[in-house]
């Protein structure tokens, strides 16, 4: 499995698509194998779910996301977990043994930066 984390350099970014970065981590039997970082190539309606989900990815992990984000990722039956805080390896390693949780916090306008990840 294939996990990707919006980052700001090694923590998950608060709003997926104004991150800095997304560290993709390789995974086999419940353990990181490999990981990487890869620049955000730029925000622009559809275009990152669509970016990872050719990428490989399976599970996106950030602080917040809009909707239309959500419903593409979903589309693609990757799995979203939002409402994530702190060092990106440390949270993939939370979900991998089942304790990081989406808390569904969806960002509604993109003047929110109050409302992700809450």
């Amino acid at each position: 499995m294939k996990i990707s984390v919006a980052c700001m350099g090694t923590q998950v970014a608060g709003h997926f698509g104004h991150c800095e970065n997304f560290r993709l981590y390789d995974t086999a039997d419940q353990a990181i194998i490999s990981e990487t970082s890869i620049a955000n190539p730029g925000h622009r309606p559809g275009f990152l779910p669509n970016f990872l989900g050719d990428m490989g990815a399976n599970v996106i992990i950030a602080g917040g996301m809009g909707g239309g984000a959500v419903e593409i990722f979903n589309e693609r039956n990757m799995e979203v977990v939002v409402g994530a805080t702190g060092d990106a390896r440390t949270a993939v390693e939370r979900y991998l043994r089942g304790e990081l949780h989406s808390t569904g916090s969806i960002c509604h306008e993109h003047a929110h930066a109050d409302e992700c990840g809450h």
